[in-house]
């Protein structure tokens, strides 16, 4: 049986904005290490589900979605977020 993560993207941390936190992503776990290629050093492995990453509007349609496949999941919840509310006028303090 299959395995899978489901997870809310996080916030950039590069920009300010919040594009695509809400969506949902369904991620399979892998099944197999992945190894160094003797010839380029590249790792790779033959699982191939490692590849496939579904996305989904809300948590109610992913999860309907892995039991009707008959995939069994996780659900990692999503890091909250910490507000540093600050002044202008502490930059010289």
């Amino acid at each position: 049986m299959t395995t899978a993560r489901l997870y809310q993207r996080p916030k950039n941390a590069m920009q300010s904005g919040r594009a695509r936190t809400t969506i949902w992503v369904l991620e399979y776990e892998p099944t197999e290490a992945k190894q160094p290629d003797p010839l380029t050093g590249w790792a790779g492995s033959g699982d191939t589900r490692q590849q496939l990453r579904m996305t989904f509007p809300t948590l109610e349609a992913a999860q309907d979605y892995a039991t009707r496949e008959g995939i069994s999941f996780h659900v990692v919840p999503a890091p909250e977020r910490t507000l540093k509310l600050q002044a202008y006028a502490d930059n010289f303090r």
